[in-house]
């Protein structure tokens, strides 16, 4: 076997076995893989805007790097210790869906690393954030739609993320 079809073959069953991992041991969860987007620059889960926040005040809070905790590799920042420790205590709860990549692209099967902190909706206890505020409202308005597409796309969009490749 050449190299490069060895390549495409080991990248296929990684592939393969992460959706398959993914699809058993994450049913209902959209944070599975273990994936987080932290945008372009910076590195820090949500552009530093503080993931409690969204639940407890109904709005985007940015964070403080005082009040960081590090989950799945990645810091993240709130704007205070207790919302620090909600977090810690339950991460999945908080977290948005989808590794807080955009959900209204991952219901079409791609993905937009930016997304707009302020464009987010929390629907039936879960945070899905979107890339703008008007889209974030057609994401809600087709929620019953969307959110199935896009949990049955999640898996194959966080496998291409894992081998660096964006449909």
């Amino acid at each position: 076997m050449t190299t490069m079809i060895k390549s495409r073959l080991v990248r296929n069953l990684r592939a393969a076995a992460l959706v398959a991992v993914t699809a058993v041991a994450g049913a209902g969860s959209a944070w599975a893989d273990g994936s987080v987007n932290t945008g372009y620059f910076g590195g820090v889960a949500i552009m530093g805007y503080d993931t409690v926040a969204y639940f407890t005040d109904g709005k985007a809070v940015k964070g403080s790097e005082e009040f960081t905790y590090d989950w799945l590799g990645t810091p993240w920042h709130f704007a205070s210790k207790k919302h620090r420790e909600m977090f810690m205590s339950e991460p999945v709860k908080y977290a948005p869906q989808y590794g807080g990549y955009c959900a209204g692209e991952v219901v079409g099967g791609g993905v937009t690393i930016n997304v707009d902190p302020e464009a987010f909706k929390i629907i039936d206890g879960k945070l899905y954030l979107i890339y703008d505020v008007g889209n974030a409202n057609d994401f809600a308005a087709h929620a019953v739609e969307n959110i199935p597409k896009a949990d049955t796309n999640w898996p194959k969009v966080a496998a291409n993320l894992k081998l660096d490749h964006y449909p």
